[in-house]
C-alpha cells in the first residue's frame, strides 16, 4: 500500500493540534470537580444527544462495521434496531432515577442498596469494560493509520494517545461533549463521502451493487430461526437490547452525561436524539461494507495486495512468497475485512479528502477514548479513592486526583490496544469481552431497581452464581473434547443475556424463598 501524501498528513496533524487547543480553551473553566465531571449541568440536551451518538459511533463502527459487512452480511445492523427498546426503558426509568440521586457516579446507589461489595463489583466490571473498549479503539485506529502511513501500530497509539490525554485532562467533560458534537458531524460527513466515491466509481452504479449484494445474500439480517447457537437475528437483537440497556443504564460514560443537562427532561431527550441519529447513521456503514464488497467483486485484481498482506501476517516472518500467494488465494472475505476500508481510502480517494476522512475516524476514536478516560477517572475518584482511602480532600486535591487518574487510564487503554494486535475482527473482540464484563453488572443493577424486597444476602448469592455462569459460558470452550457436552452451546454474544438473567432470576427466586420461609 502506498503511504499518505504530505497534504493528508498535514491535515491530520492540524486536526490533532486543534483538539489540544480545544482542551487548552476549556481548561480555563475547570476550577472545580463539578465543572470537570459534570460541566456544572449547563449543557443543552441536543448537544448531549449528539455527544452520546458520537460515543456510540466510535472508530469500531467506522472500521469494524464495514469490515464485518464485507466479510458477511447486515446481521450486525440488528444491534441498531434494538436501541429504541433500550432507550425507552432508559428515558422512562434510568434517567429520572439518576437525576434524583444527584450522585455523579452510577454505582454509589448499589452500595446504598446492597452494600460495599456490590459497588466494588460494579466498579470493577465498568473499569475492565472501559479498558477493553479503549484498547479496541486504539487498535482499530492504529490498524488504519499503519496501513496508510507505514508507521508501527505502537508508535501511532503513542502519538494519538498523548494528544487525547492532553485535551481530556485539560478540557474535562465540557470539552469532551463539545468536541464530540463536532466529531459526530465530521465522521458522518466522512462516511457519506466514501459512499459517494464508491457508487460513482462502481460500473453500473447502485443497481450493480444491489444485484451483487442480493446474489451473495449481503443484505440479510440473519436467520429468523430460534437458534441461539449462531449469530441469528434474535441473538443480535437480545445482545443489542441488553448491552444498550447496560450502556444507557449502568455505563458511567452515559450516566455522567445525564448530570450535565439542565433538567431530567433534557437528559431524556438526549437519549432519544442519540437513538434517532445513530440508527439511520449506522446504516451508512453497512452500505459502505456492501459497496466495498461489490466494488472488489467487479475488480478482484485490485484487492490482491490486501489478501497478500493478510496472508503474510498469518504466516509470520520468514514465509516464502509461494506460501503467501497460496494462502492468499484461499482466504475468505471475512479473513481480511478490517483491512479493506483503509486500503480503499489510500488507493481510491483523492489526496486531501483522505486526510479529512481520517480526521473523522480519528475524531470518532478520540471522542470515545476521551469519554472513557474521563468517566473512568470519575469512577476511580468517587468509588475507589474517596470511598476507601480519603474522603475529605479539598478541591485542589480532587482536581489533581482526577487529572492523574485520567492520564493513568489513558496509558492503560493504550496498553490494552497493544495487547490486541493480531486479532481477527475489532468488532468481534469488543462485543465478546464487553458482554462478559457487563452481564453481571446489569443483572445486579436490575435486581436492585426492580426487586425491592431483595436483600444483601440474596443479591450476593445471586451475583456469585451469575459470575460462575458467565465464567462457564465464556471459558467452557477450553473443556477437553471428552467432556464436550459440558461446553456452552450458545453463541458468544449470549453471555451478557444469560449472565444478566442468571443474577436477576436467582436473586428473585431466593427472595421468594426467603419470604415463604418467614
Amino acid at each position: 500500500m502506498k503511504n499518505l501524501p504530505v497534504l493528508d498528513l498535514s491535515i491530520i496533524a492540524l486536526y490533532l493540534l486543534a483538539m489540544i487547543l480545544v482542551g487548552v480553551y476549556f481548561s480555563r473553566k475547570n476550577k472545580s470537580a463539578d465543572q470537570y465531571t459534570k460541566a456544572s449541568g449547563k449543557i443543552p440536551g441536543w448537544a448531549i444527544g449528539i455527544s452520546l451518538y458520537a460515543t456510540f459511533l466510535s472508530s469500531n463502527t467506522f472500521l469494524g462495521v464495514p469490515g464485518k459487512t464485507f466479510g458477511s452480511n447486515w446481521n450486525v445492523f440488528v444491534f441498531s434496531i434494538s436501541m429504541p427498546f433500550a432507550a425507552w426503558v432508559a428515558a422512562k426509568y434510568f434517567v429520572p432515577f439518576y437525576r434524583s440521586t444527584g450522585e455523579v457516579s452510577a454505582y454509589t446507589n448499589l452500595e446504598k442498596r446492597f452494600g460495599t461489595w456490590a459497588r466494588t463489583y460494579a466498579v470493577t466490571c465498568f473499569l475492565l469494560t472501559q479498558l477493553v473498549r479503549m484498547g479496541s479503539i486504539f487498535f482499530g485506529i492504529s490498524l488504519t493509520l499503519q496501513a496508510l502511513t507505514g508507521y508501527s501500530m505502537e508508535m501511532i497509539m503513542l502519538v494519538t494517545g498523548v494528544c487525547i490525554v492532553v485535551y481530556t485532562v485539560m478540557g474535562g467533560m465540557e470539552a469532551v461533549i463539545w468536541t464530540e458534537v463536532f466529531q459526530g458531524i465530521l465522521i458522518t460527513v466522512g462516511a457519506l463521502i466514501i459512499v459517494y466515491l464508491l457508487v460513482s466509481n462502481m460500473p453500473g452504479g447502485v443497481s450493480k451493487i444491489v444485484e451483487i449484494g442480493n446474489n451473495d445474500n449481503k443484505f440479510s439480517l440473519g436467520s429468523l430461526s430460534l437458534d441461539f447457537t449462531t449469530s441469528t437475528f434474535w441473538v443480535i437483537l437480545l445482545y443489542g437490547f441488553f448491552i444498550n440497556l447496560n450502556n444507557f443504564g449502568m455505563d458511567q460514560n452515559y450516566v455522567q452525561r445525564y448530570h450535565t443537562a439542565a433538567s431530567a427532561k433534557e437528559a431524556s431527550k438526549s437519549v432519544w436524539l442519540c437513538v434517532w441519529i445513530y440508527a439511520p447513521a449506522s446504516l451508512i456503514f453497512f452500505i459502505i461494507g456492501t459497496c466495498l464488497y461489490a466494488y472488489y467483486q467487479v475488480h478482484p485484481e485490485l484487492i490482491e495486495p490486501v489478501k497478500l498482506q493478510a496472508a503474510a501476517e498469518r504466516l509470520g516472518a520468514g514465509a516464502s512468497s509461494f506460501d503467501i500467494s497460496s494462502l492468499a488465494a484461499i482466504l475468505k472475505p471475512s479473513d481480511y475485512g478490517d483491512k479493506v476500508m483503509p486500503y480503499f481510502m489510500v488507493t481510491m480517494i483523492p489526496a486531501g479528502i483522505v486526510g479529512l476522512i481520517l480526521s473523522g475516524i480519528l475524531s470518532a476514536a478520540m471522542s470515545t477514548i476521551s469519554s472513557g478516560m474521563n468517566a473512568s477517572a470519575t469512577v476511580f475518584s468517587e468509588d475507589i479513592y474517596k470511598r476507601f482511602y480519603k474522603s475529605d480532600i479539598n478541591e485542589k486535591q480532587n482536581m489533581r486526583l482526577l487529572h492523574l487518574a485520567t492520564i493513568v487510564f489513558g496509558l492503560l487503554g493504550m496498553g490494552c490496544g497493544i495487547a490486541m494486535i493480531g486479532v481477527k475482527s475489532i468488532l468481534d473482540i469488543w462485543w465478546e469481552l464487553s458482554g462478559i464484563f457487563a452481564g453481571g453488572m446489569l443483572g445486579l443493577f436490575l435486581l436492585g431497581i426492580i426487586s425491592r424486597k431483595t436483600g444483601n444476602l440474596e443479591a450476593f448469592a445471586a451475583t456469585v452464581i451469575g459470575i460462575l455462569v458467565v465464567v462457564w459460558a465464556s471459558l467452557s470452550y477450553m473443556i477437553p473434547d471428552d467432556y464436550a457436552y459440558l461446553r456452552n452451546p450458545l453463541h458468544a454474544n449470549m453471555v451478557i443475556v444469560i449472565g444478566t438473567l442468571a443474577i436477576f432470576l436467582t436473586g428473585t427466586i431466593l427472595t421468594k424463598i426467603k419470604s415463604l420461609a418467614k
